[in-house]
């Protein structure tokens, strides 16, 4: 397994965007890849959350880490979060 480093941008995304490292990691090593652009790669997870986030309540949260791939390392680039389900 290779080892994750976070960049200090996907670090400032993560703590915006409501992701934890842990939630990352586990995206990255059991979540499904999805295209990326610029040779990166992209995984996507969906984690139950049952939470509020900014004022709405959310079912899920979907992490989904950009990675640049090296021989032995992932190199995270930056995170997306997405949040869905629960009331309107």
């Amino acid at each position: 397994m290779k080892s994750i480093v976070f960049s200090t941008h996907a670090l400032e995304q993560m703590a915006d965007r409501g992701a934890g490292q842990s939630e990352v990691e586990i995206a990255i090593n059991e979540g499904e890849e999805i295209p990326a652009k610029q040779g990166r790669r992209a995984f996507r997870k969906n984690f139950s959350y049952n939470s509020t986030w900014k004022g709405r309540y959310y079912e899920f949260r979907q992490v989904v880490p950009i990675v640049a791939e090296e021989p032995d390392t992932w190199v995270v680039i930056t995170v997306y979060v997405f949040y869905f389900g629960g009331n309107p």
